[in-house]
């Protein structure tokens, strides 16, 4: 394929065209975007400075929040800037760096969801063997092995889409650069492309989405042979992880799954895996779950009483 690309900037149409509705998401998100940052830096904080990522559920949680940080970070300062903006652009090169950010930490933050899944499923199921199979090495290893795969996945979205030519128009239905919107954009056939893609992001989606409702339903069935203690301390935990796989999953496999089509409602809907899935994510564990709501106290609570 011959590129010609004539197009060094694109234009975003953004989440709406009305002034008054700008104004009102300017301070919605800011406000969700601030929320973002203090909720899992004080997260990220309360793992490290309490010495709780020894634990395997805290060490994932720290990455977890780690992750949010970044995707948010991806697409959300730019968001708030181009609300508020007459003219809402970015570069070619911006564009592919966003893209490139979007699917490497969404990716990550994905598998990261699958191996907090499973830890909850050893701790549970085999809580004998927990510390033998979930030993420090290993989760060491598990973390590697999602980062690099994240990288290889969004180095191949990439690689796709950098290939194609775009010789205009170059104005994108959405507020940040995704696969969908680029390849409407290209002027070439794009039909592989889009299948290529709907089945990488599509397979790894619904896959993961899949395991983790086989791996939750085994851990609740498994509940009914542990005492009444054990089954309320397991369910708070598995009930925030469960929100957090609806509230990401759901709106991440609509859009992801479906063939190279492009929708009105595509980009409220990424609003909810881009900016209110990282939210929400601290929110849920710390409000939702009782082990982290009682480090947080004991170390908080210490440092300034």
């Amino acid at each position: 394929m011959r590129k010609n690309n004539n197009v060094t900037m694109f234009f975003f149409w953004g989440l709406s065209q009305n002034p008054v509705v700008e104004e009102v998401c300017f301070i919605v998100f800011t406000f969700f975007y601030a929320i973002t940052i203090l909720g899992n830096l004080l997260i990220i904080l309360t793992v490290c400075m309490g010495n709780l990522y020894k634990s395997p559920m805290y060490f994932f949680l720290n990455n977890l929040s780690f992750v949010d940080l970044c995707y948010s970070s991806v697409t959300a300062p730019k968001l708030i800037i181009d609300l508020l903006a007459k003219s809402k652009t970015i570069s070619y090169v911006g564009c592919m760096l966003q893209f490139f950010g979007v699917h490497f930490f969404g990716c990550i933050e994905i598998f990261t969801l699958v191996l907090m899944a499973y830890d909850r499923y050893v701790a549970i199921c085999k809580p004998l063997h927990y510390m033998t199979i979930m030993n420090w090495e290993r989760c060491n290893k598990l973390l590697l092995g999602i980062w690099v795969a994240s990288f290889i996945h969004s180095v191949m979205q990439l690689s796709l889409v950098i290939q194609l030519p775009f010789c205009g128009p170059n104005e994108i239905d959405h507020y940040f650069c995704d696969v969908h919107s680029l390849l409407k954009l290209a002027c070439t056939d794009t039909y592989v492309v889009g299948v290529v893609v709907t089945s990488n992001s599509g397979t790894i989606s619904l896959g993961s989405f899949l395991i983790l409702l086989i791996s939750y339903t085994v851990i609740l069935v498994s509940l009914r042979k542990q005492s009444a203690e054990s089954r309320h301390k397991a369910l708070s935990t598995c009930a925030s992880h469960i929100a957090v796989v609806i509230i990401f999953f759901g709106p991440c496999t609509f859009i992801y799954m479906r063939p190279d089509t492009t929708l009105p409602d595509d980009k409220m809907v990424a609003v909810f895996y881009t900016i209110i899935a990282p939210m929400l994510n601290p929110l849920i564990y710390t409000l939702r779950n009782a082990e982290v709501k009682k480090a947080m106290n004991k170390l908080w609570i210490r440092k300034f009483y």
